[in-house]
């Protein structure tokens, strides 16, 4: 049963139904297997750990596309389910990067607004684990601002020409595809108006993809540019100048799931063996509000992928789980850190290569899926505040 009140942040309590237990098992036992050869240090990194092998033998158990219809490459099982296998992916430190976007949200997107001919062309190799994704939304001058992008594409005989650029856009390096958010009118009514998405092929002529290096030399991020990409009418998604409305059912799917409140948990495991049995006062107390915060955002995002299975619009609870779980994920390598001196870490290898590898990629946890000036702003616009 279903608590609701007329808040309109309310987070309805959704106890975990007792049919996905076999199915957390069988996911713990598989990863179990996969992952025993891989260390902290690798399974710290998991949401940008890119291994296609791994990715394909998720597809070959069902675990990618488990909500789609089965006629395109789905499992018809539904999200509380795929919410379960998430979550185990996530803490364990499987690497995920290859298929993330494609099974979070590019696929129920063309699911939701894509042609017949999109989806039974694709979708079924993304549920195989075989087609990849990236999202081309944010722009320089703009970030988190998606109102404020200037990528045009220009009607043309049996077409759009696409110029301008897009950056921080993850995997753009190995996608096959991109979602497109850009104008096809350079003036609406509001802000919101003449904006659209398109379905781009990343070999297209005049596409061209940059790394942006991290701090460890690896190219996560990319900008993407150009410069007059031809795109077919069918690769439109959606109605031309709806792609505000689409995009913004989109990022609940983006802001709300497990990898918003467990980035950092592989290395909030090695912390607590680190810290051993008899912690000091301070350890023991940064353990216990870390492990209350964890269980609070999982109850909240347990709520949000019920009220998505329920064909509500979540859009602000996610904006919620989305924020505060990006100040604990940021949180747990900074007192990591100061709760361990480093000849402390250098007997504890483990904790050591979690803590090295969280640290250099713990600024992106506030910048991924919206900064935190653009999520609290839509918090206070939802809680009529502004």
């Amino acid at each position: 049963m279903i608590v609701t009140t007329s808040n309109p942040l309310t987070f309805p309590i959704a106890p975990e139904p007792a049919e996905t237990k076999s199915l957390r098992k069988d996911v713990r036992a598989f990863l179990a297997a996969e992952l025993k050869e891989r260390g902290a240090g690798e399974r710290a990194r998991s949401w940008t750990g890119v291994d296609f092998d791994f990715t394909r033998k998720l597809g070959e158990r069902g675990w990618i596309g488990m909500t789609w219809p089965r006629q395109y490459g789905g499992h018809e099982r539904n999200a509380l389910e795929r919410f379960v296998v998430v979550e185990e992916l996530l803490a364990a430190g499987a690497p995920v990067a290859a298929h993330w976007a494609a099974d979070r949200q590019s696929g129920p997107l063309l699911l939701r607004f894509g042609t017949d001919r999109q989806k039974a062309e694709i979708l079924p190799r993304i549920a195989a684990g075989e087609c990849f994704f990236c999202i081309g939304m944010s722009e320089p001058d703009a970030g988190s601002d998606l109102a404020a992008v200037r990528t045009m594409a220009a009607k043309t005989d049996g077409g759009y020409v696409v110029n301008g650029s897009k950056i921080w856009t993850s995997g753009a390096d190995r996608a096959h595809y991109m979602i497109l958010f850009c104008r096809t009118e350079a003036k609406g009514a509001t802000r919101h108006d003449g904006v659209s998405q398109f379905l781009v092929d990343m070999t297209s002529r005049g596409l061209a993809v940059r790394p942006i290096p991290d701090l460890q030399g690896r190219g996560t991020f990319n900008e993407v540019f150009f410069e007059d990409v031809f795109v077919p009418d069918e690769m439109l998604i959606g109605q031309e100048g709806q792609g505000w409305r689409q995009v913004t059912s989109e990022l609940s799917l983006e802001r709300s799931g497990p990898d918003r409140f467990l980035s950092a948990f592989v290395l909030l495991l090695e912390l607590i063996r680190a810290l051993g049995a008899s912690p000091s006062p301070e350890g023991a107390a940064a353990i216990g509000r870390f492990v209350a915060h964890v269980h609070t955002l999982r109850q909240m995002s347990f709520s949000v992928a019920n009220m998505i299975e329920a064909g509500a619009d979540p859009t602000l609870q996610a904006a919620v789980v989305k924020d505060l779980g990006a100040v604990l994920e940021q949180e747990i390598p900074e007192i990591s850190r100061l709760l361990l001196s480093s000849e402390d870490c250098d007997a504890m290898e483990d904790f050591r290569n979690a803590l090295a590898q969280t640290i250099l990629i713990s600024p992106v946890y506030s910048l991924r899926g919206g900064t935190r000036e653009i999520l609290r702003g839509i918090i206070a616009k939802g809680l009529g505040l502004r």
